[in-house]
């Protein structure tokens, strides 16, 4: 091959080359306008549904936020003094959702875990009730809301007195009495907790309310001094009046001199001195070896086994819209609008005011406190647990709205492809 002809050989090699290297493929002019159209209108969607998302998550960390119950006026809710400000406590509202973000365990969260009222075998509502827990209040709250969904509310008049714990025949009778009210019935009594499946009867609903354990025997003390209970009880029992020094009495002086009623001593037994001290008394049972020591660690132990097994609810009106919610999303055949009844002017507040009770100071406070350890973690434990039950709710909803969000994106994107 000459010199020349090997040249234009090379030549033409390199131009098929580049023909193959800088080759393109031709496409419709409509289908690029096709995929542009495409590729905006997914990206378009995408923004908005991410925007809605953050939106509902900041709209929802802000009504989760403790501030929404701590006006009193507007809501009937409250925070009391010690949490007030503690935003990241566990034992608030605010604190347990940032506590079960940060753990993961928010996303494991849902209403149907932690709902016990499936486990009832009759349509029976029970609330044995706590003293100085606003009982009476949620009482006519049910009154109310039984006119409008057709139950009643039997209450116990219990005119011996306060009897929390039963001897086994009597516990028996008092179960053999709830199983056999009607369906649709609320039984309201200041009881300990009955074991239904222990004598091998069916189980009602459960519910219960608690209250700040030092704040509650507070409560107690100048309640059983107040002229208009102590009065009507001496013409009843046709008892003598009580001493002048007794009913004069304050909290503070009672707690400084050290007066038996005011000594709270851990490990103690039941005094039956009518001071009420033991809130998990009311949750733990009939077993007085068991559940009658003071701020001991077994009543605490049995005490929150059965609310989190038995319990539907044990709300507080220390979190009013809370425990509101939650009763009508957990308990809706007897609590559906419950908020709109209670903010109706319907309820009882005037019943728990106490005009004799004062302002105790802090110092005194603080000191009961030390002694109460376990009986504030028991009335937190049931403060954590509503928390969880109402966020879950919270959370249920907005996983429905993203569940609709989504349905909506992918019908406008089948609609474009088509």
């Amino acid at each position: 091959m000459s010199l020349n002809a090997e040249r234009s050989y090379k030549m033409k090699l390199r131009d098929v080359e580049n023909a193959f290297k800088y080759r393109r493929i031709p496409y419709p002019k409509r289908s690029v306008e096709l995929i542009a159209l495409l590729a905006i209108s997914c990206t378009f969607f995408l923004f908005m549904h991410t925007n809605k998302l953050n939106s509902r998550l900041k709209e929802m960390e802000v009504k989760l936020q403790p501030s929404e119950f701590s006006a009193l006026g507007l809501t009937g809710n409250h925070i009391s003094g010690h949490d007030a400000g503690k935003h990241d406590d566990i034992n608030t509202l605010h604190g347990t959702y940032q506590y079960l973000k940060s753990t993961g365990q928010i996303l494991q969260l849902s209403p149907d875990k932690l709902n016990n009222t499936p486990k009832a075998e009759i349509d029976v509502l029970f609330f044995n009730r706590v003293p100085k827990t606003g009982s009476m209040q949620l009482i006519e709250l049910m009154r109310q809301l039984g006119k409008v969904h057709d139950y009643e509310v039997e209450k116990d008049p219990q005119k011996g007195g306060v009897i929390p714990l039963l001897e086994t025949a009597e516990q028996s009778d008092m179960i053999d009495n709830i199983v056999n009210l009607e369906d649709g019935t609320v039984f309201a009594s200041h009881v300990n907790f009955l074991n239904f499946t222990k004598h091998e009867q069916p189980r009602p609903i459960y519910v219960n309310m608690v209250r700040d354990p030092v704040e509650r025997v507070i409560s107690w003390y100048y309640y059983i001094r107040a002229p208009w209970v102590f009065v009507p009880g001496r013409r009843r029992n046709n008892r003598e009046m009580p001493n002048p020094k007794w009913v004069n009495t304050e909290f503070d002086q009672c707690v400084t001199s050290g007066e038996k009623v005011c000594t709270y001593i851990e490990n103690s037994l039941l005094e039956h001195v009518g001071d009420h001290r033991r809130q998990t008394l009311f949750f733990c049972g009939h077993n007085e070896f068991q559940c009658t020591p003071f701020n001991a660690r077994l009543p605490l132990q049995l005490a929150k086994m059965n609310v989190e097994r038995e319990y539907s609810v044990v709300g507080t009106w220390e979190h009013t819209n809370e425990t509101l919610a939650v009763l009508e999303a957990y308990v809706p055949r007897y609590f559906a609008d419950a908020s709109k009844m209670y903010y109706s002017g319907l309820h009882a507040d005037k019943q728990n005011v106490n005009p004799m009770k004062p302002h105790i100071p802090q110092d005194i406070l603080d000191m009961v406190r030390r002694n109460f350890t376990r009986e504030i973690e028991f009335y937190q434990f049931c403060r954590q647990r509503l928390h969880k039950q109402y966020l879950a709710i919270k959370l249920n909803d907005l996983k429905r709205v993203d569940k609709s969000l989504a349905r909506l994106i992918e019908a406008k994107a089948m609609a474009i492809n088509n």
